[in-house]
């Protein structure tokens, strides 16, 4: 086996020496031979290193194509928290200019309110607000929204409020029919799961004129809720079961589902006893934000 490997390389050794001492025409035309038969082999190296260098370039661009994507899907989901952001901003310049406008309009004096929780127990039974006594917020007062009615203060703390909404059945006020003129007493019916909350106007008269659509306001009478706040108009009227007086079913003005902001009606009296209390330091009373009635003071 080595001999044939020595006797080869003579061979080679050989034909390489006489190639050297050929005359020139006669090497001009091994030469020549030599680099057409290489010639295909040059091109195919030539065009596997054209393609190895585009299949680089290419695998390169796919990264390069990659960090790029990545870039702009994270500069697309900033943008959209920032769009977010900036809807939820205008969401809530536009409540609170709604709100102030509403203050400014109504009669009574006002606390402004956020609702912080509710009741476990009951998703429409209570809500509690961020305000309390040492803002001005008694017990038995009425809590409305923009829109209208929702319930009234119960448990009252120092910073905390609760609220016993209008579908509570525990919750009754006395209603009136502001086309008609008619008297009643709403109560609330609570709610079934996937249902809104229920509340029905009782004791209306049977001769009464209750036609669906009829807003229903509050009457002012007892005392508890001021006159003419907005409570929701009738959907449906039917004749109790006894025959001797008509019931009305009543669709809330206010969405009891989505409360964020709500307003306690408190009177000259509730607001005067947090003036002559000692205020503590972490506290801070605005009248101007806080409590409007009609224009600022």
């Amino acid at each position: 086996m080595k001999d044939r490997r020595w006797i080869a390389l003579c061979a080679i050794g050989l034909v390489v020496l006489a190639m050297l001492n050929l005359p020139d025409a006669a090497s001009r035309r091994v030469k020549g031979a030599v680099r057409d038969g290489i010639s295909p082999l040059q091109a195919g190296l030539r065009g596997g290193v054209r393609e190895t260098r585009d299949v680089v370039r290419y695998v390169r661009g796919l990264g390069d194509l990659a960090l790029e994507n990545r870039a702009l899907t994270e500069e697309i989901a900033y943008l959209r928290g920032e769009m977010r952001m900036a809807e939820e901003l205008a969401r809530d310049n536009r409540l609170l200019r709604d709100q102030l406008g509403f203050m400014r309009r109504f009669p009574n004096k006002l606390i402004s309110c956020e609702v912080i929780g509710r009741d476990s127990t009951g998703w429409w039974q209570t809500v509690r607000l961020d305000k309390g006594a040492a803002a001005g917020v008694a017990e038995g007062r009425a809590v409305l929204t923009t829109e209208g009615l929702i319930g009234r203060t119960t448990a009252v703390s120092d910073r905390t409020a609760d609220v016993l909404l209008l579908s509570d059945p525990s919750c009754k006020v006395s209603v009136r029919l502001k086309r008609s003129g008619e008297f009643g007493l709403a109560e609330g019916q609570g709610a079934q799961p996937g249902q809104p909350p229920a509340v029905r106007a009782d004791y209306l008269l049977k001769t009464a004129d209750v036609q669906p659509g009829d807003e229903v306001v509050t009457s002012g009478l007892g005392g508890l809720f001021p006159k003419g706040l907005p409570v929701g108009r009738v959907a449906e009227v039917a004749l109790d079961a006894s025959g001797l007086y008509q019931t009305a079913r009543i669709e809330l003005a206010a969405d009891l589902g989505k409360l964020e902001y709500a307003f306690v009606a408190a009177t000259e009296k509730d607001l005067a006893a947090v003036r002559a209390a000692p205020v503590p330091a972490d506290v801070v009373l605005d009248d101007e934000t806080d409590y409007l009635e009609g224009e600022e003071p």
